[in-house]
């Protein structure tokens, strides 16, 4: 008996240990359960993967037969490539020589330069088809480089041009005028801002505002005021959304300290609601509704356009749907929903997605083209949600500053764009909005269909990505043909397509002209060939063939 009663003490306080334990385990599973299964779900994977693909480039040969292509198809596609060289290099030389003189001290243009396409590709197509980086002049809705070439505008100023270049210079202008007798005087206010603030309240349907010098500083005093009132420190993204740069809401690739305190889980899942529901230390949720048109994926861009694997999947009932489950859960359990409206305020509706989903949030932020086309960074909030401090702890505060908030230039800009932005004529632009950019989207899928072209187009309103009915490893080529159309597009490529709101039906049938023409040209060459029954399982199959290759030296 004296030996048995420490054995049995032990194991009571092993079962103990293991009930107390029990909890902890069933929340981490249902945790990893709620991740996306992708890369986009797990950031430490995504970093372990990126060190460990090898650097490897096509020489000449096999850059133009990398899927396998018969000698004749590889001798198409070069000769429409160094037609394109000839045609970009009589174009574009003013561009591209300031472009290249320009690079060795621009570290974005390096980066920006270097990811236009797959890297395997990257030199040849830096070296033969390289882009400009300069324009000088805008209307309407073109824009014009400093070769004098002509373009339809695609690029949206990553988000900014909502409405059209015109009106905001007229922002700018009239703002300009207006700042002129105050100056940049920084620290009190110009008088317009009580009218910013009140059109932003009545806007946003929340309370208070704060302003920032960008979208991102705007995302992160967000998440630091949840944070300060719930007392709680853990904030859920959803995989694949971009929330800006920085630290908190970039966990993966990217980022060279991981943070501890971010969970990224799938959206419209049912095991992440699950896990809000269950868990007591989110502080937040942060929502970019832009990822209604390609949940769960990382912001599309030509530089990871490897196969056809894109894809569009909008569908704004079953967005909506899922919005109001995730704002009665944290409602629930008092977790503050945060509506990232950066990229997509005032552009789905006057009063952003919150009207257009039909969901309310507790805080909402906005940037781009709030400050009529200057930057700024805004957060609307909840009373309760926006205190930088307590009454009753003076040393308990909630720190948040900037030199450049509230800057009287940007402040009567806003004032311009919120007064237009509140008169009945000008609000009819959003009747009939999503009919209208609907029916360009399936009018165009239509010409590609009818055409014989494996390519289509998917939207969100004026906000469209590209993507392809048919495995192929050189989709990428297609944003070197658009150009060469006259389309202009952003860095990414055919990623993304940023329509301003004022494209007429003439414009826009322009427009789809040159982008079939554009496709039927890159058929022509030769880049859509592919060896029957090829998948895009099998080209992924095949470039991790070749990184296995590089890695070992064989």
């Amino acid at each position: 008996m004296e030996t048995s009663l420490p054995i049995l003490s032990l194991s009571a306080a092993a079962l103990a240990g293991a009930a107390a334990a029990f909890p902890k385990i069933q929340a981490r599973i249902a945790l990893s359960r709620a991740k996306h299964r992708s890369l986009t779900g797990h950031s430490k994977m995504s970093k372990m993967v990126a060190r460990m693909v090898p650097h490897y480039e096509f020489d000449i040969d096999d850059f133009f037969r990398s899927d396998g292509a018969p000698k004749d198809i590889a001798m198409q596609r070069q000769d429409g490539f160094f037609r394109l060289a000839g045609l970009y290099g009589d174009r574009y030389p003013k561009g591209r020589a300031l472009t290249a003189e320009v690079t060795e001290r621009i570290s974005d243009l390096q980066f920006t330069e270097t990811y236009r396409v797959p890297f395997q590709y990257s030199r040849l197509v830096r070296e033969h088809l390289g882009t400009s980086a300069f324009v000088e002049a805008s209307s309407g809705v073109t824009v014009t480089d400093v070769d004098g070439n002509v373009f339809y505008d695609l690029t949206g100023s990553y988000g900014v041009n909502i409405f059209g270049n015109d009106f905001y210079k007229e922002c700018i202008a009239e703002g300009e005028r207006r700042a002129h007798a105050l100056g940049p005087v920084l620290g009190p206010y110009h008088p317009v801002i009580a009218d910013n603030v009140k059109r932003l309240c009545e806007l946003s349907g929340l309370d208070e505002v704060s302003f920032h010098m960008s979208g991102t500083e705007a995302v992160m005093q967000a998440v630091r005021l949840a944070r300060y009132h719930t007392k709680r420190k853990r904030l859920v993204r959803f995989a694949g959304a971009y929330h800006g740069w920085w630290g908190d809401v970039q966990p993966g690739v990217g980022n060279p300290v991981s943070p501890h305190e971010t969970f990224t889980l799938a959206d419209m899942s049912e095991k992440t609601l699950h896990v809000l529901r269950t868990r007591n230390d989110i502080a937040c949720v942060l929502v970019n509704p832009l990822q209604a048109l390609h949940p769960n994926s990382n912001a599309p861009g030509d530089s990871a356009l490897v196969d056809s694997s894109r894809s569009s999947k909008y569908d704004r009932a079953a967005y909506t749907e899922w919005l109001k489950k995730l704002r009665e859960v944290c409602t629930e359990r008092g977790i503050v929903l945060i509506f990232d409206e950066v990229f997509v305020g005032f552009r789905l509706a006057a009063g952003g997605a919150q009207e257009y989903f039909g969901v309310k949030a507790d805080m909402a932020t906005y940037g781009k083209s709030l400050a009529g086309g200057l930057p700024v960074g805004v957060v609307c909030g909840r009373k309760d949600l926006m205190r930088r401090f307590r009454d009753d702890r003076p040393a308990d505060i909630c720190f948040a500053r900037g030199t450049f908030n509230s800057h009287p230039y940007v402040m009567t800009a806003m004032d311009e764009f919120l007064s237009r932005l509140g008169s009945p004529n000008f609000r009819s632009i959003y009747n009939g909005l999503d009919e209208t950019w609907n029916g360009r989207a399936r009018g165009l899928n239509e010409r590609l269909k009818a055409a014989g072209l494996p390519v289509r187009v998917g939207n969100i309103s004026s906000i469209w990505t590209v993507y392809y009915t048919e495995p192929s490893r050189y989709n990428w080529m297609l944003q070197y043909y658009l150009r060469a159309e006259g389309l202009a597009l952003s860095w990414v490529g055919t990623g993304r397509l940023i329509f301003t709101l004022n494209y007429t039906d003439a414009d826009f049938a322009e427009v789809s002209d040159r982008f079939v023409a554009a496709a039927e040209k890159m058929k022509r060459d030769g880049w859509w060939w592919h060896k029957p029954g090829l998948t895009n399982k099998n080209i992924k199959r095949q470039i991790l063939k070749e990184m296995v290759a590089v890695r070992f030296g064989r």
